[in-house]
């Protein structure tokens, strides 16, 4: 089915607002992602800091401490942040294609 130009025109502009709020959506997200980094690992530095002062073996320290459940749970919202910010990510680059391929078929139209 062939588009219009108002057609083409329109689906062009909702891809450029969609992408403008993707854009922003990745900001948010990056900014999340740094912060769920930096919980997890000041709080890990913690603990390792304290089995140190136990005497616990340097050997076994980072396994002891990233099992405990508090750094765990950290952990997991580090990875939860980073994959919403990777998505993010990829909805951005898809935007862009809808864009690209909007702005070829408008220039198609117009070759016309």
């Amino acid at each position: 089915m062939n588009k219009t130009g108002l057609d083409l025109d329109k689906e062009l502009r909702t891809n450029v607002k969609l992408l403008a709020s993707a854009l922003e959506s990745n900001k948010q997200r990056g900014k999340e992602y740094a912060q769920a980094e930096r919980d997890y690992r000041v709080a890990l530095r913690q603990l390792i800091l304290l089995e140190r002062d136990k005497g616990t073996p340097v050997t076994i320290i980072n396994d002891i401490c990233r099992g405990d459940e508090a750094v765990a749970q950290l952990r997991f919202n580090r990875d939860v942040a980073e994959q919403r910010y990777k998505s993010s990510q990829e909805a951005i680059n898809v935007y862009k294609t809808f864009i690209r391929v909007a702005e070829n078929e408008i220039q198609r139209e117009r070759g016309r």
